[in-house]
């Protein structure tokens, strides 16, 4: 399906956005401003933003560590993103998720997960939810290759297959587990193939190309939708700096990282839409200026923002629902 100047025009500033905001919170993690683990996405942008551009509010997407360009995709306020950040009680978990564990509900954004392979059973029991309640909702469960050993993978696979559950399974392939080359620890070259198994269709494509990653989550995200079970995609991509930022990943060749930088899905689909005539030079630069603004000032609301009271540290982690007597 032909894409709108304005469909084009929001795919550009979202991706322009999860890039803009994951190179200021690079920024103020080096200042101290944001405080522990950080795992950037920089470099997959395409993936987020082309999967959930298919998706309606009501629909659900479960997360990784490293999903701060889900969120943005599925609908996030960069303000309140930012705000979690750097640990403020105006977040989205009032300050106590953090990178890893921010979820807001009322977007279907059932969580990011600190757990390698911690999303997989949230993602089939949103679908269940789903199938049950007889909506049209699907969940689209986004993970790394080196979850694909985890059981959970396995395990939320067959199930989802076996009831015909509305999930997509989506793998951003970015080639390394941690520090390790996952070509060393997986006996197969396309994760999509582990689709077989469980009865579903599977499909491997190139990540970087915006577009592309639309159209082939759009299928899935159909058929699921239709009743019509699950579907297993893996995108091959890579993620621009280390697992998580301080490491040098000195682990990957560099020819390797030089000739994937050249494949920045940014610039690809820059060149894309100024080579076809839909924007031009100026419009672009436009956009950019515009994502520049709203991150300068979500970064201004989070520093501006207070921190939790410490007498709310139980709060939200445990009920509030406490029988008299007992």
């Amino acid at each position: 399906m032909e894409l709108s100047k304005e469909q084009m025009k929001e795919l550009y500033t979202t991706m322009r956005r999860i890039r803009r905001f994951e190179l200021e919170v690079s920024k103020q993690f080096k200042k101290g401003v944001v405080q522990g683990f950080v795992h950037l996405y920089l470099g997959q942008e395409a993936i987020a933003t082309g999967v959930c551009s298919n998706l309606k509010n009501e629909d659900y997407i479960t997360s990784t560590h490293r999903g701060h360009g889900h969120l943005i995709a599925k609908g996030a306020s960069t303000k309140r993103m930012m705000a979690e950040l750097c640990g403020r009680e105006t977040g989205y978990c009032k300050g106590k998720g953090g990178s890893m564990h921010i979820a807001a509900a009322d977007l279907g954004i059932l969580g990011a997960n600190g757990i390698v392979g911690g999303g997989f059973a949230i993602a089939a029991g949103g679908g269940l939810s789903a199938q049950m309640r007889g909506t049209d909702q699907v969940t689209v469960c986004f993970f790394g290759e080196g979850a694909t050993n985890e059981g959970t993978f396995h395990e939320a696979m067959n199930i989802a297959s076996v009831w015909k559950l509305p999930v997509v399974f989506v793998c951003e392939n970015n080639l390394y587990g941690m520090f390790t080359d996952s070509r060393k620890m997986l006996p197969i070259v396309d994760v999509s193939v582990r689709a077989g198994a469980y009865g579903m269709p599977g499909v491997t494509a190139y990540g970087n190309d915006v577009i592309k990653v639309r159209e082939i989550s759009a299928e899935a995200i159909d058929r699921a939708r239709a009743g019509d079970g699950p579907t297993l995609i893996e995108f091959k991509t890579y993620k621009h700096h280390g697992h998580f930022e301080g490491d040098p990943a000195r682990y990957r060749p560099k020819e390797e990282v030089e000739e994937w930088l050249a494949q920045d899905p940014l610039p690809l689909f820059e060149a894309y839409l100024k080579e076809n005539g839909i924007f031009t030079e100026e419009e672009i630069k436009d956009m950019f200026d515009s994502i520049d603004k709203e991150v300068e000032e979500a970064l201004a609301y989070a520093l501006d923002s207070p921190f939790p009271d410490p007498a709310s540290a139980v709060e939200d982690v445990y009920t509030d629902i406490i029988e008299e007597g007992r």
